[in-house]
């Protein structure tokens, strides 16, 4: 009996902190964001920073100096990279970096809920990014086509803007 009251209060405890994190998600991050070219610059030199597979660290950490030194960059530290390029400094919430977070999103709808309960095991919160790029399954091409879809919705929203 006891125990039974633990898991369910510690199933609680875990929606609530689900439910948190996806309202405060929603809340910061907004799908309508306007673009800039810069947006579109970041997500191509991203591409050109993970030109081919042997260039790509499947295992990413979010600590990019090391990536940086072996010069095989994760999704998220090739990113950092040309944002750092392109506009100066690292912005971890700009236009380009959520359109990826977003084409993330959209194409694991179906393992959102894995990748939580993973993060959670391990205490943090998760990071497309990061989790994406590490899944078992995502390939290089998975990541590239993440890229070039991101960079499509950001050339579209330009368009339209003229």
């Amino acid at each position: 009996m006891k125990r039974r009251s633990i898991v369910w209060t510690l199933a609680l405890l875990t929606a609530a902190v689900v439910g948190v994190w996806a309202r405060q998600q929603m809340a910061i991050e907004p799908r309508d964001q306007p673009a800039t070219a810069d947006d579109l610059r970041i997500l191509r030199r991203t591409d050109a920073l993970l030109g081919d597979a042997s260039v790509w660290n499947r295992h990413d950490d979010r600590v990019c100096d090391d990536d940086e030194a072996s010069g095989k960059r994760s999704l998220f530290c090739a990113l950092q990279k040309a944002d750092r390029e392109i506009l100066g400094e690292y912005q971890h919430r700009n236009v380009a970096l959520q359109e990826v977070r977003f084409v993330i999103q959209d194409a694991t709808r179906d393992r959102q809920t894995e990748m939580v309960i993973r993060a959670l095991r391990r205490f943090s919160l998760p990071h497309r990014l990061m989790d994406f790029n590490n899944l078992p399954e995502t390939r290089f091409e998975d990541v590239k086509q993440v890229l070039r879809v991101a960079s499509e919705r950001i050339a579209a929203r330009l368009e339209s803007k003229q």
